[in-house]
């Protein structure tokens, strides 16, 4: 039940009256895109019944994680996979995300839809005196990854290793062990530049800190093998760097923006060029992404923009600082707008955003008409803030 008003606590703990919206935008399943291709980073779905702990392995609860993703694809949406946003790295392990990829790119191979999944090398794991590795020992485990994904039948994205950036003493290593991957690679892929906002190990990726040099280094890595190179995924938040390197970039291969603040900007292009997208917030977006990018596709810019640009505050009230932590907001989200059961995540990181926060997400998300049965939305964030002492 509901009675048409809801307590919400401010970020200096007073509470205030928000009354919600009473019914969701009316929003539709749809085809793939024609201008542009997009990817929606997927969340996973822990088993909330599993006796865990945050340091054990993740406990997925598959069908619900499965039942998330056929969603996207029934938008027209891609699905990254085991990628920053289903917490690769901070909850699930190498092996929770091997698994992840072969169960979802099934899928995938079942529904039609497009999917693309995460390359790495976290089964290389951090020790007391740091990442005790050589050059080969970081290739060998891209490698083992890369063979999983090509093996399932999807596209690769190589993401950035913290390994990598720990040991590697130069831009030549880089350019020597991505060199290596490319080469070998059976399909082209996505190159994924994650800047340390989003992981704090990925400082000075490219071999500096110095971001103009890193970007030189990222652009010779692709120059050298252009043809095995699908795209890059930028997640750097800042716009103009992402323009300056999508002109840059050789005949043939896109620039996916991961940039979850400017990403209408950025996707609606200009006359010189435009970004695909690849983007955790259109986990949360991902039907309202899906009506703006088919309204684009007719070419009315105006028309997507008016639809995506209201939805910036909500992304970059999720990914505000820490941003690594906006896995938080895209679950609680996801059970709010009922797509799963309960609001625990593998590596207990619901714990990770304050009450304040969660308010705020849920009042954007609300005023956006992100959930599909907005009283039941209401009622879980009741159900949480009573948890927390908050009586309505």
């Amino acid at each position: 039940m509901t009675n048409g008003r809801i307590q919400l606590p401010n970020a200096d703990g007073v509470l205030r009256a928000y009354t919600p919206r009473a019914e969701p935008l009316p929003l539709t399943t749809g085809s793939p895109f024609t201008s542009r291709t997009v990817y929606s980073a997927a969340h996973v779905v822990a088993d909330p019944y599993a006796d865990t702990t945050p340091d054990s392995p993740a406990a997925v609860d598959w069908d619900a994680t499965l039942a998330f993703r056929r969603h996207l694809w029934s938008h027209g949406l891609g699905v990254a996979e085991a990628m920053d946003t289903a917490q690769r790295g901070m909850g699930l392990d190498w092996a929770g995300a091997a698994e992840l990829i072969r169960r979802s790119s099934a899928e995938a191979k079942a529904v039609g839809g497009l999917i693309a999944c995460g390359v790495g090398t976290d089964q290389l794991s951090v020790t007391e005196v740091g990442y005790p590795y050589s050059l080969d020992e970081v290739r060998a485990a891209y490698e083992e990854q890369l063979a999983l994904v090509e093996e399932s039948g999807s596209r690769a994205i190589l993401m950035a290793s913290r390994a990598l950036a720990a040991i590697a003493k130069g831009p030549e290593d880089y350019l020597e062990v991505y060199g290596h991957l490319l080469r070998q690679a059976a399909e082209p892929v996505v190159l994924h530049w994650l800047g340390p906002m989003f992981d704090p190990a990925l400082e000075g990726y490219w071999g500096s800190t110095d971001l103009d040099a890193a970007t030189s280094t990222f652009l010779e890595v692709i120059a050298a093998h252009p043809d095995k190179v699908d795209g890059i995924k930028v997640s750097l938040l800042d716009a103009q760097r992402e323009i300056d390197l999508r002109r840059k970039l050789p005949d043939g291969v896109r620039c996916y923006t991961g940039d979850d603040f400017n990403y209408p900007e950025l996707i609606a292009g200009d006359d010189q060029g435009f970004s695909h997208a690849l983007l955790g917030i259109f986990d949360p977006l991902g039907p309202l992404a899906a009506e703006a990018v088919r309204v684009l596709d007719t070419g009315n810019t105006p028309g997507f923009r008016e639809l995506l640009d209201p939805t910036v505050e909500l992304s970059r009230h999720l990914f505000q600082t820490p941003t690594r932590f906006y896995k938080t907001g895209v679950v609680f989200l996801a059970w709010l707008a009922g797509h799963q059961e309960h609001f625990t995540m593998v590596g207990g990181l619901q714990s990770s955003r304050s009450l304040p926060h969660f308010a705020r997400a849920y009042e954007l998300a609300d005023g956006l008409g992100l959930f599909p049965d907005p009283v039941l939305a209401e009622n879980r964030m009741k159900n949480l803030l009573s948890l927390y002492g908050v009586n309505q």
